[in-house]
């Protein structure tokens, strides 16, 4: 009699750490080493790009420089300086299927901290810690050369996707921070860039805080079919 064939573990999905990225806003003060980061940075450039031109530039932003920077955008934010973007990030005039998904994101957020709605203040008190990169260990800066098309946002987006989902690979936690493309001018007089240089977003990494609520957002993502269609005539 031949003996029975050993039952074999579940093999894990490949495809899990895609699910597991999520927007950190909370981390604990643990560093990020150097050659880790570097690592994460050489995984991001493994993004494809038109023509393999590569765009864009990740600018770390340490020490005084770093809290320059966070007090001139906390000026901005909190005196109602105009914001003006190097490009538009979101549609104008913002399309009412898209508003929804912008308010239900916003109620997972703020619902996962207990702020209501009506509370202006504590909201803008979340909102202001975008510029303070949540308190992250490692706070980045992402540029686009001026002249670059909309391809350009297109490659580096891939290359930024590919950042943050290498940190979740690692177990780190990642936050693209699009607040940080409000004051262009300011980031670019603080850090002394080039007139040339977009500011596209900021990016938080580091360890995440499992325990802080923020961390608990959950967001949704639409069905298949409203993203995915097949056409054969």
């Amino acid at each position: 009699m031949s003996a029975l064939p050993i039952a074999q573990p579940a093999s894990p999905d490949p495809l899990r750490f895609l699910h597991q990225r999520r927007s950190t806003r909370a981390f604990t003060t643990q560093a990020v080493d150097p050659a880790l980061l570097e690592r994460l940075l050489i995984a991001a450039r493994a993004a494809p790009s038109g023509a393999n031109l590569q765009p864009g530039r990740f600018i770390q932003v340490q020490g005084a420089a770093r809290e320059r920077l966070t007090q001139a955008l906390l000026h901005d934010f909190e005196s109602g300086t105009p914001e003006r973007e190097d490009y538009a990030y979101f549609p104008r005039p913002m399309p009412m299927t898209l508003r929804k998904r912008q308010v239900a994101a916003a109620q997972a957020l703020y619902g996962a901290i207990g702020v209501e709605r009506a509370d202006q203040l504590a909201r803008d008190a979340q909102f202001a810690r975008n510029y303070r990169f949540f308190d992250a260990p490692v706070a980045l800066i992402v540029t686009l050369e001026a002249h670059f098309g909309a391809g350009g946002y297109m490659d580096l987006g891939m290359a930024l996707y590919g950042l943050q989902l290498a940190a979740t690979a690692l177990g780190l936690g990642s936050c693209a921070i699009g607040a940080l493309a409000s004051y262009p001018d300011t980031v670019r007089r603080v850090l002394a860039l080039d007139a040339d240089q977009h500011v596209v977003c900021g990016v938080a990494l580091g360890w995440a805080d499992a325990h802080a609520p923020i961390n608990q957002t959950q967001t949704s993502r639409i069905s298949l079919p409203d993203y995915y269609q097949i056409k054969i005539n």
